[in-house]
This record gives C-alpha cells, sequence and structure tokens, in this order.
C-alpha cells in the first residue's frame, strides 16, 4: 500500500461531504503543499518564502519526529488542506505552558481556492479534531496560532476552543487556546469514534 492510499481517518459532514486523512508523503506532496503553504492566504502558516526544498525538508524533518506528524485531508477524494499533530511536550510549545496528560497540540491550513465553499473550513476544523479525539488518550487539543489571525480564532471558538493566555514565541505573539473532548463535543454535537 503506498501513503497515497493509506486513509487513517474518514468522515461525512452532512453539509460539506466527504473528508478523509493519510499521512504525507514528503516527497511526492512537496509540490502541492509547496503551492499552498506559499499562498498569500497561508501568511499566517509562516512559510511564506520557503523554496521546493525547504518544503521537502520541513515535511522530511516532521516524518521522522516521534512527536510530530503531518496528514493530507481530502475532500470528496480531492485534496484539500493540510492537518500536523505534535506532542507539545516536546515541539511547538515545550516549556512554554504547564503541560498535562493527554494534550496533543494541532495545526491546519486549507487549500487555496477560487471558489469558496459555504461552511467548508469550519468542516475541516471539525473533522481535523474528531481526528485527534478518535484516540481515546486525547483528552485536550492544543493551539497556538497568531494573535492576529482573528479567523481563526473564531473558527477554534466554534469547535469549543477556549482562550486561555498570549505566549510570545520567536516567530509571533501565541494565543494559547485549548479545547477539552466535552468542550468539542456540546460545541458541535460530534462525538469521536
Amino acid at each position: 500500500m503506498t501513503t497515497a492510499d493509506a486513509t487513517v481517518f474518514t468522515r461525512t459532514d452532512a453539509e460539506v461531504g466527504c473528508f478523509s486523512l493519510r499521512p504525507v508523503d514528503p516527497l511526492t506532496d512537496a509540490e502541492l503543499l509547496h503551492t499552498w503553504v506559499t499562498h498569500p492566504k497561508a501568511a499566517f502558516y509562516l512559510l511564506q518564502d520557503a523554496t521546493l526544498p525547504d518544503v521537502e525538508r520541513e515535511f522530511m524533518d516532521i516524518a521522522a519526529s516521534p512527536h510530530h506528524d503531518a496528514f493530507l485531508g481530502r475532500h470528496n477524494g480531492e485534496p484539500a488542506f493540510l492537518m500536523e499533530r505534535y506532542d507539545p511536550r516536546h515541539v511547538e510549545l515545550a516549556g512554554l505552558y504547564p503541560h498535562a496528560d493527554g494534550d496533543i497540540g494541532m495545526h491546519f491550513l486549507c487549500a487555496p481556492t477560487q471558489e469558496a465553499v459555504h461552511g467548508f473550513t469550519r468542516a475541516v476544523l471539525t473533522t481535523v479534531m474528531a481526528m485527534l479525539f478518535s484516540d481515546p488518550g486525547t483528552h485536550r487539543v492544543v493551539v497556538e496560532p497568531d494573535v492576529r489571525n482573528t479567523a481563526v480564532h473564531a473558527l477554534n471558538e466554534a469547535v469549543g476552543f477556549r482562550a486561555e493566555t498570549t505566549l510570545t514565541k520567536p516567530e509571533k505573539e501565541a494565543l494559547l487556546s485549548f479545547c477539552t473532548r466535552e468542550q468539542f463535543q456540546a460545541a458541535t454535537g460530534v462525538t469521536p469514534a
């Protein structure tokens, strides 16, 4: 089985359609991901000036890490979003907040598109959260978006995140936010499998 066939999670959204995730293949996916992460709409992903080799290297490093992984998300079979999952004890937030057992960190990015689909980004985030909470060991999802990224703050709140504090990181001022399994279920009505 190739990475492209290795679907690890699927979810159907009644309004938007079928979503699935598979591990990123750093070499075969790098060209596509490069177009996504360098697009002007991806400014908060912090890879605006990355070259194709930079993107390959970034995702090869993620694939090699025992504390970080990346997934290519598809919508109705077509590549549509990127999700990274990380252990905040070791990646991104190491030493920056009081870590609790069952914490998992996450980043996501929707692919640039010419045709907006109403509710799409929220459906992607709901799918990402459902995948993270499908692991019974995950008790709380931790995110640290740029404080200026008000659009993602609203989306995060819509799926159950609560802002805790701001953190100064080398690359940004971040809004540290948490979402428990119970907060996610209350906000979305989705019960992870």
